[in-house]
């Protein structure tokens, strides 16, 4: 009888290998079918914004301080950089945004006044003021984690909603959306 369970422990050994490998894979293919999210949002987001006041980042635009974003009615704040490739990626939304009326204002992140300057003359210029955080202090305070983001301020100076990352065109309508869910 000895035999016989030696023959099934065998067997059992020649085939753990195999298990072992189809269990591993198993686990690996459903992290990368189902992956964590990983997108950290501001805890801020219903909150009012904390107070600032920056110097002006570009020559033809005034500063920007955030009792200009409490007006009573809802307004995108863009933290860009000058650097920032995905920012010359989303000019166009933001150009298409403001011409569909939307008030756009941006903090500006470790630049120069020339940089901004050149870079809006390249890829346009849809902000009414663009204030220049050259610390990173205001953008760490209103909860952003890289450039580009946007926040929606809607008109009482509350956070209402951080997009994360370039607005590409297929954000725009909601975007749109939740600019008149902001009112």
């Amino acid at each position: 009888m000895a035999g016989k369970g030696d023959r099934r422990m065998k067997k059992l050994l020649i085939w753990l290998p195999l298990g072992l490998f189809v269990g591993f894979f198993a686990l690996f293919a459903s992290g990368l079918l189902k992956p964590d999210d990983r997108v950290i949002t501001s805890k801020l987001v219903g909150k009012a914004l904390p107070s600032f006041a920056l110097p002006a980042a570009a020559s033809d635009r005034p500063p920007l301080a955030s009792q200009e974003l409490a007006t009573g009615q809802p307004r995108l704040l863009n933290i860009f950089a000058s650097w920032c490739v995905p920012c010359a990626a989303e000019a166009p939304q933001l150009m298409a945004l403001k011409d569909a009326g939307v008030e756009i204002d941006a903090i500006a992140i470790r630049d120069a006044r020339v940089d901004v300057d050149r870079f809006l003359q390249r890829y346009g210029n849809p902000y009414s003021r663009i204030g220049l955080d050259a610390r990173s202090s205001v953008q760490i305070a209103i909860g952003s984690s890289g450039v580009p983001e946007t926040f929606i301020i809607d008109g009482k100076g509350r956070i209402a909603y951080q997009h994360i990352g370039d607005i590409r065109a297929d954000d725009v309508p909601v975007i749109l959306r939740r600019l008149k869910d902001a009112q």
